[in-house]
């Protein structure tokens, strides 16, 4: 049994364990896209103030994660989405811990947000994800998100992250 609601204050040390669990893994497979500055303590914690980090639990264990924001961050500017600037979802830093992937937790995780969105009559659902993580492309690509532009962050890598969106239509 599982279920997801939103995070705590309290939840944000298993998160990290959980990220730095994914990045370690991540960093094995030779895909550089989380490190010691992202994601941090002060960005989970800033979720949590705006109430758009949720977190997924089997049994009473913390498995995942997800930040599902209404906040265009000014990096998203320059990309030509394929809905009008307005009412968009925006997802950032989802995680489910290297022992649990593969089961279809990430899945359940983008299932909620997506029915949220739908939910609440959202036009699209937005992300990036890191050019050289091409599980994760493939993972959105399957789920009808369309690949449009390129962003950087210079902090984390020299190499892009690639935005993508899924319109959700009426």
């Amino acid at each position: 049994m599982h279920t997801i609601r939103k995070a705590t204050l309290k939840d944000i040390d298993n998160i990290l364990q959980i990220t730095k669990a994914c990045a370690q893994k991540m960093r094995l497979q030779g895909i550089y896209q989380w490190n010691g500055y992202y994601p941090s303590r002060e960005a989970f914690e800033h979720d949590v103030e705006r109430q758009e980090l949720y977190v997924l639990e089997k049994g009473r264990k913390l498995i995942g994660c997800i930040v599902i924001s209404t906040l265009a961050d000014e990096f998203y500017k320059d990309i030509e989405w394929l809905t009008e600037d307005g009412e968009q979802y925006y997802i950032h830093r989802l995680a489910v811990h290297p022992d649990q992937q593969g089961k279809g937790f990430a899945q359940t995780l983008m299932d909620y947000a997506e029915n949220m969105a739908r939910e609440n009559n959202i036009t699209s659902v937005r992300l990036d994800t890191f050019s050289k993580n091409e599980r994760n492309q493939r993972f959105y690509e399957q789920r009808g998100y369309q690949r449009l532009g390129e962003i950087f962050f210079p902090k984390q890598s020299k190499f892009p992250f690639y935005c993508y969106e899924l319109p959700l239509g009426s």
